[in-house]
């Protein structure tokens, strides 16, 4: 019993600093490993073994199978745990906040390659959700879903307007952050009503600049995007200091991880501990 409950606690925090493909991929093989070293002994030896001690290889293996089995499927198919690196969710979440993430809000996918097999649910704008990024699906990013597939998008002059319907979004008193260097950055802080969801955004007194051909290039001609067939439009709630769907396009439905719910820990803030995310 102690070394489950140390095994899923060490298993867990793993996950948070290791690749978005690179730890599935581990935890499966080891549980394959693992287990089939537990099933030839069973099969073949373990009977011949009378009065003789277990090979290591083998105690390991009984040990460690049902430890990892049951963080395997946990972290597959029910809730996984991830940490904020930076501050492009400001003011949602912070940099150093983990989090936990909702593995079957968005369909139930098989580990590894990701694919949906029982569908449970679908993003809905608002959301706070994790993906594999597209341009490099071995690091994960979050970010807020803006627009689903057939939405037509614009933002310009800092306003976002979805389906010719303008997001409304109301001024709280400024807000203030520290980035990495303990550089104070000032911004206004907006409660935005995107449309059945609320959350509060920041917005920086600097233009935005964006690459040529890129959505955000795009938004400052005044064009509006559409968001293909299977497809999401997503943006940081630091909307000045966030390298989104702007930047680099689209998040396919192949990509999704899952939706984040709740603030489990951070190391310089315990009144953080618990919080929902939304």
């Amino acid at each position: 019993m102690t070394l489950l409950f140390f095994g899923l606690i060490l298993l867990g925090l793993l996950g948070v600093y290791f690749g978005a493909i690179t730890f599935p991929l581990f935890m499966l093989l080891t549980l394959l490993l693992t287990g089939i070293i537990w099933l030839v002994d069973y099969l073949f030896f373990e009977k011949k073994r009378v009065g003789q001690e277990e090979p290591t290889a083998v105690e390991y293996a009984k040990s460690f199978f049902p430890v990892i089995l049951l963080v395997f499927v946990i972290r597959s198919f029910i809730v996984e745990p991830f940490k904020i690196p930076s501050g492009s969710m400001n003011p949602t979440l912070l940099a150093g906040d983990y989090i936990l993430v909702n593995k079957f809000a968005y369909g139930l996918r098989v580990p590894v390659l990701n694919s949906v097999f029982v569908n449970t649910g679908v993003p809905q704008r608002g959301d706070v959700m994790v993906f594999h990024f597209p341009p490099n699906p071995k690091i994960d990013y979050i970010k807020r879903v803006i627009g689903l597939a057939g939405d037509r998008i614009q933002y310009q002059d800092k306003q976002l307007s979805i389906n010719g319907q303008v997001i409304e979004a109301t001024e709280l008193p400024g807000a203030e952050y520290a980035t990495q260097g303990d550089h104070i950055i000032r911004a206004h802080q907006l409660r935005e009503q995107l449309f059945d969801a609320q959350h509060d955004i920041l917005i920086h007194d600097i233009p935005n600049r964006y690459s040529l051909g890129t959505i955000g290039d795009r938004f400052l001609n005044g064009e509006t995007i559409v968001v293909p067939e299977g497809h999401y439009f997503v943006m940081g709630d630091n909307r000045d200091n966030s390298s989104d769907g702007r930047v680099w396009g689209f998040v396919p439905d192949q990509n999704l991880v899952g939706k984040a719910f709740l603030i489990w820990f951070n190391f310089d803030d315990f009144s953080r501990i618990g919080d929902s995310i939304h």
